[in-house]
């Protein structure tokens, strides 16, 4: 099915987070405290809530700081006071890039992502200048070694818009926002072993770089993730063939 070039972006992006696992836990627990205190501390009556604790519990974050971050956002316990940022730029061959922030410094973390843009060659624009070019999407990948056909039965009935079965026979599904939980639920229900699940930004269509562009993007993004602030980079760059080599 379609949709291969979306979650090759998506499954880059996550390569490099999880390569850097102090990284992935500040990001989770932010997640975890804004998610609380937008739509509070039950996990049942919180979608948002309870997909931030389905991948904190995945990447074997334990659960005392789990509820530690969900009592912080419930204003049970005193910590920073995050508010969630956007910010729209471009990269350099004109790749449209989206960086998600949580700060407690909005000043500090314009400053910063400013910075990183010009230092590689891009520029930060202004809102609206490339969001439209991306889209919010469920994204759900089940575990390998499941029998495939009927992932894609119980998904397309609870209303998956797209579906990919990788080389490893796990199998990633695209769906909109509101059928996330609904498609995740059927899963669970039917023994389906889930091994990631996010609303993340996907782009529209993607840019086919070339080698020397995928490198100056590939380093733009690094740089992007590797703020204290982000919690994630999104573009539309399709990477040349053998970039991994050259990085290697």
């Amino acid at each position: 099915m379609a949709g291969h070039s979306k979650w090759a972006n998506i499954k880059h992006r996550k390569g490099r987070q999880d390569a850097k696992r102090g990284k992935i836990f500040s990001v989770l627990i932010r997640e975890l405290t804004v998610a609380s205190k937008l739509g509070g501390p039950e996990p049942d009556d919180n979608p948002r809530l309870r997909t931030a604790v389905d991948k904190a519990l995945s990447a074997n974050m334990n659960k005392d700081t789990i509820e530690r971050a969900i009592q912080r956002g419930a204003g049970g316990l005193e910590g920073e006071n995050l508010e969630e940022v956007s910010f729209e730029g471009y990269g350099p061959g004109g790749i449209a890039i989206m960086v998600e922030s949580m700060t407690d410094n909005n000043n500090r973390t314009v400053a910063e992502v400013r910075h990183a843009f010009t230092k590689s060659g891009g520029n930060l624009g202004t809102n609206g200048s490339v969001s439209y070019l991306f889209e919010k999407k469920g994204l759900i990948n089940a575990s390998s070694g499941q029998d495939t056909d009927e992932i894609m039965e119980i998904s397309i009935e609870a209303g998956a818009e797209d579906i990919e079965i990788n080389e490893d026979d796990s199998v990633n599904i695209i769906s909109s926002p509101e059928d996330f939980e609904a498609i995740k639920v059927s899963l669970k229900e039917n023994g389906i072993e889930i091994s990631d699940s996010e609303i993340s930004l996907v782009p529209e269509t993607t840019i086919q770089a070339d080698l020397e562009t995928s490198l100056k993007v590939y380093k733009l993004l690094e740089m992007l993730e590797d703020l204290d602030d982000t919690q994630s980079v999104t573009s539309n760059i399709e990477f040349a063939e053998g970039m991994i080599d050259e990085l290697d």
